[in-house]
């Protein structure tokens, strides 16, 4: 079985916001190696849900994991996204697909905060050891 995993963004009418989840892909597939990671947005850019879903089938997936791209779980991850790629997965009878939940709450989200944020994590702080 070929997995493929297809990260989804909103999408924006500014090219430079659109290219950062292509930035995110290429990261994701040298980390995970998978073969197929493939990128769509919602709307306002190319390459569209269903563009995505063309290339996963086109390159053997068997299974595409659809990952919304977003922070929390509002109407485009929860309802827009899965509609979407249902309709895209319809056009492809053998390619099964699941949606996930968005990125969320997690901890190295927080990191990541801290990190942009320029402030510490008390994870960094050193540990202090009262004298004896």
């Amino acid at each position: 079985m070929k997995t493929a995993l297809l990260l989804i963004d909103h999408g924006s009418a500014r090219a430079k916001a659109n290219e950062l989840l292509a930035e995110v892909a290429l990261l994701v597939r040298a980390l995970s190696g998978l073969e197929v990671v493939e990128y769509a947005h919602m709307e306002l850019a190319e390459p569209t849900i269903a563009q995505a879903f063309e290339a996963c089938a086109r390159a053997g997936a068997d299974l595409v994991i659809v990952h919304p791209y977003f922070l929390a779980p509002g109407n485009h991850s929860t309802q827009d996204i899965p509609r979407l790629a249902g309709e895209a997965a319809a056009r492809h009878p053998r390619l099964r697909y699941r949606v996930t939940e968005p990125l969320g709450l997690h901890a190295k989200i927080a990191e990541v905060v801290l990190e942009r944020t320029g402030l510490p994590s008390v994870r960094d702080q050193p540990k202090v050891t009262p004298a004896a």
